[in-house]
C-alpha cells in the first residue's frame, strides 16, 4: 500500500513525498481510513509506530476540505498532549505535513510566557496543540474559544492518566461542542483507559498494531544485577568500554537525574539531564544536543522523556526500574523504532526485585539477567523500601530500591498534582 491509496489530498501527498515517505506504517494504514470516514477511534499503538502522522494527516485532509470562514479563523481541531516536548513534536508534524495547505496551527504549553500565546490565538488558528494545564489557563482567562472544535485528539491517554490529568481532561471535554469527532491514542490499555474511552468515544473504530502492554520485538532486553552504590561506576564503564555514543538513561527522580549527569561529566562522558524542574529552554537545548550527538548521554525522568523522538536511538538504560510496570514499556519504546534494532538494559539492585517481577509479568517475558565481573552484588544486603519523597534521594543504605507501589498511586491531592503538572 502507498499513501496515494488512502485518497489523501494531493497537497498532503506532496508534503509526504517531500519527507521521503511512500508507504504508510500499519497504524497509519489502519487509522487513516476510519478517521477520513468521520468515525471516533481508539488506537492502541506503541511509540515509534508513526501514530502522530496517523492522526495529523487525516485531520489536515478533513480541515482542508472544509474551509474556515474568511472572517476569522476559529480552532477547529484540538490535540491534547501530556507534555511540552510531545506538544512541540506534534506541532512540528502538523507544520511539516500541512506546509502546502492554507491552514494555521499553534502550540501552547506551560513554562513559557502566556502573552505571545494570547497574541497568536487572537490572530486565529485552525489547529491547536496544547497541554492540559496551559489550555485551562487560557480558558480561565477567557483568551481561547473552543466552541468551533470539530475534531478532538487525546494523544498518549495512558500517560495523561499516569500524570493525574483526568480531571483536566474532563474539564476540557465539558467545554468542547457536543458534536465532534474524537480520536484517542494510547500505548497501553488499562481499565482506566477503557473507562475513559467509554465516556469519550461514540461507537469507535478500534485499531491496535501491537499486542497490549508488550515491548517491541526489535528491542534486545537484558538485566544486569548490581548493588545500587555501584550502578554509576558500572554504567560509566559500559558506556566507555562499548563506545556507546547515544544513550538515553532513565532515573526515577529529578535529583537522581541531576546526580547521575554530574557523575558522567566528572568521568569525562558528556551528559545532560532533562526533567520537570528544568526550564523549557534548558530541556529543549539538552534534547537538541542529544539528537546532534553533542552529548553522549541524556539522563531523564519518565515525564520529561515523553515525546523524545529519535528514530535510530541505539541504547536505552533503566538506571532505576520504574515504579509503574507500564512505564517500562514506554521507556524501552524510545529505541527499536522505525524498523531499527535497539538495546534496552536495566540495572537492577536487590530492592528492585519485585519491580522486575511485575515488569516480566506485564510483558509476559522472562528477561535475560547477568552479573558483570568486578561488580558482583553483595548477597548479604537485604532489600529495603524505596523512598518516594520529593527529594528523591536514595536512602543512606545505598541499595536504591523501592517497595513496589500499586499502579493506582497518584499525586497525593489535586493541589499537589497541579503544582507538579501545571508547568506542562
Amino acid at each position: 500500500m502507498t499513501f496515494s491509496d488512502l485518497n489523501l489530498n494531493e497537497l498532503l501527498l506532496k508534503a509526504i513525498k517531500d519527507q521521503g515517505y511512500t508507504s504508510p506504517t500499519p497504524v497509519q494504514a489502519q487509522a487513516i481510513p476510519f478517521i477520513l470516514e468521520g468515525r471516533d477511534m481508539l488506537a492502541g499503538a506503541q511509540t515509534g509506530t508513526g501514530k502522530t502522522a496517523g492522526f495529523t494527516l487525516p485531520l489536515l485532509h478533513i480541515l482542508s476540505h472544509k474551509k474556515n470562514a474568511k472572517t476569522h479563523r476559529k480552532i477547529r481541531a484540538l490535540i491534547l498532549t501530556p507534555t511540552r516536548e510531545l506538544a512541540a513534536q506534534v506541532g512540528e508534524s502538523v507544520k511539516i505535513y500541512g506546509k502546502h495547505l492554507p491552514l494555521k496551527s499553534a502550540v501552547i504549553f506551560g513554562g513559557v510566557g502566556i502573552n505571545p500565546q494570547i497574541t497568536t490565538l487572537k490572530a486565529g488558528v485552525d489547529i491547536l496543540v496544547a497541554t492540559p494545564g496551559r489550555l485551562l489557563d487560557h480558558v480561565g482567562q477567557g483568551t481561547i474559544d473552543l466552541s468551533s472544535v470539530e475534531i478532538f485528539v487525546l494523544d498518549e491517554a495512558d500517560r495523561m492518566l499516569d500524570m493525574g490529568f483526568i480531571r483536566d481532561i474532563r474539564r476540557v471535554i465539558n467545554i468542547l461542542p457536543k458534536v465532534r469527532q474524537n480520536l484517542m491514542f494510547s500505548a497501553t490499555y488499562s481499565d482506566d483507559i477503557k473507562t475513559l474511552a467509554n465516556t469519550l468515544l461514540r461507537n469507535p473504530a478500534e485499531v491496535e498494531v501491537a499486542r497490549r502492554n508488550t515491548s517491541s520485538e526489535l528491542v534486545k532486553q537484558s538485566v544486569i544485577l548490581v548493588d545500587c552504590k555501584r550502578k554509576s561506576a558500572l554504567l560509566g564503564e559500559l558506556i566507555n568500554k562499548n563506545k556507546w555514543e547515544q544513550v538515553l538513561v532513565f532515573t526515577r527522580t529529578k535529583h537522581g537525574a541531576n546526580k547521575l549527569s554530574e557523575y558522567f561529566q566528572k568521568i569525562g562522558i558528556t551528559a545532560a539531564a532533562i526533567h520537570g524542574n528544568k526550564s523549557q529552554s534548558a530541556r529543549m537545548k539538552a534534547l537538541d544536543d542529544f539528537k546532534k550527538s553533542s552529548v553522549r548521554v541524556l539522563v531523564a525522568t519518565d515525564i520529561a522523556a515523553r515525546g523524545i523522538d529519535i528514530d535510530a536511538l541505539p541504547h536505552v538504560v533503566n538506571f532505576e526500574l520504574p515504579n509503574i510496570a507500564e512505564d517500562y514499556v514506554h521507556r524501552i519504546g524510545r529505541t527499536g523504532r522505525a524498523g531499527c534494532e535497539g538495546e534496552a538494559l536495566s540495572l537492577v539492585c536487590v530492592d528492585e526485585a519485585e519491580y522486575l517481577k511485575g515488569i516480566e509479568k506485564l510483558i509476559n517475558k522472562k528477561l535475560d539477567s547477568r552479573i558483570i565481573e568486578g561488580y558482583e552484588p553483595d548477597l548479604s544486603i537485604k532489600p529495603e523500601p524505596i523512598q518516594r519523597g520529593r527529594g528523591g534521594a536514595n536512602r543512606s543504605g545505598g541499595n536504591g530500591g523501592n517497595k513496589p507501589v500499586q499502579k493506582s498511586s497518584r499525586p497525593r491531592s489535586e493541589s499537589h498534582r497541579k503544582n507538579n503538572n501545571r508547568q506542562h
